[in-house]
């Protein structure tokens, strides 16, 4: 039973139509302006459902630091020992973990708002190492005068890419490909 309700809900998931909102559009789409009160129901939607997920990965006492991030986004970093099971290989665990959390967020509060899940600064650090993976890019596509094209990444990854190198005026970025091999490329302008 339990695993049907699972996959039901996954399957609702992934059929339901998210549309990304500016902040700017939210009042003519109906979504409430985010003010601190609308906030801080954000993170604690969030953490609950953080916290109900956690409780299955047996990691002991763990503190959940949460706080707006350079973009606007919610950022909830979970502190405490031996975390990496949560990271899993390549991110791949706190990827996932991140995708069920932003979805029940979703679905519990009704409108979309970016919430990111790390573990101890992991993808704080592995931000600092895209930022510097799209820089020098940027620099090879702009010396080069030719598209250099990015291993593939997740959206979030990709997303990191495209803000560190929106004010770039020598070069603009595209996502092109399908699935898992999904990426960027920077082009010259």
């Amino acid at each position: 039973m339990a695993e049907e309700t699972n996959e039901e809900i996954i399957e609702e998931i992934d059929s339901a139509e998210v549309v990304e909102t500016p902040a700017a559009d939210q009042e003519d789409s109906g979504e409430p302006e985010i003010t601190d009160e609308v906030l801080d129901n954000i993170a604690d939607t969030a953490i609950a459902a953080l916290q109900d997920i956690l409780k299955y990965f047996n990691v002991g006492e763990v503190t959940i630091d949460e706080y707006e991030g350079d973009e606007g986004e919610l950022i909830l970093d979970i502190t405490g020992d031996d975390l990496a099971v949560l990271i899993g290989r390549h991110g791949k665990t706190l990827d996932a973990l991140q995708f069920l959390v932003s979805a029940i967020t979703v679905r519990t509060i009704g409108f979309r708002y970016p919430v990111v899940i790390d573990v101890e600064g992991y993808k704080s650090r592995q931000r600092q190492k895209l930022e510097s993976i799209a820089r020098t890019s940027a620099n090879r596509a702009a010396s080069q005068n030719r598209s250099i094209k990015l291993r593939p990444m997740t959206p979030y990854e990709r997303r990191i890419v495209h803000i560190a190198l929106r004010d770039d005026d020598r070069v603009e970025t595209a996502s092109e490909g399908e699935g898992s091999g999904r990426h960027v490329v920077v082009i010259p302008v």
